[in-house]
């Protein structure tokens, strides 16, 4: 990535963090022209993928390192102005076509981080990094999925 983020975050993977990053990401969407809801929608999306990292990723470790880069995009047409944040980790490496939620018949508590993040953003892209861990990138549009397609791997 060439691009220099405006905001990165570095933390480690302990669960206490996850508020902080939360409350960072909401006022963030604020600042790039997202309602309240929408704001609150893309803090549970990062909060939803970071908690996947600690917990699938890290193996509930808390000395591993996660990066939280966020990135304006740019005025478009049709989808308005939008975030880009890119979560980054030096966890266990996973096929991203491998990343599917539980079925959604399977009804119990938890597992459903993944649903969550791709119904809330308007595109979502899984990746392995060329040392270790993944690469979460995910983009969201003040003016919704018009235009764009969510890309699933």
């Amino acid at each position: 990535m060439d691009e220099k983020p405006h905001l990165r975050i570095e933390l480690i993977s302990h669960s206490r963090y996850l508020s902080c990053v939360r409350e960072c990401m909401a006022q963030t969407a604020r600042q790039f022209g997202f309602a309240e809801a929408q704001s609150s929608q893309i803090a549970l999306a990062v909060d939803e993928a970071i908690a996947n990292v600690i917990k699938h990723g890290y193996a509930d470790r808390t000395d591993g390192l996660i990066w939280v880069s966020i990135y304006p995009l740019g005025d478009d047409e049709i989808r308005g102005t939008g975030i880009k944040i890119v979560i980054e980790d030096e966890a266990r490496q996973v096929e991203p076509s491998c990343i599917k939620g539980r079925d959604l018949a399977d009804i119990r508590p938890g597992g459903l981080g993944v649903h969550i993040i791709r119904e809330i953003m308007d595109e979502v892209c899984y990746e392995k990094r060329a040392t270790s861990g993944m690469r979460l990138t995910l983009c969201k549009w003040t003016k919704g999925r018009a235009g764009s397609a969510a890309i699933s791997a």
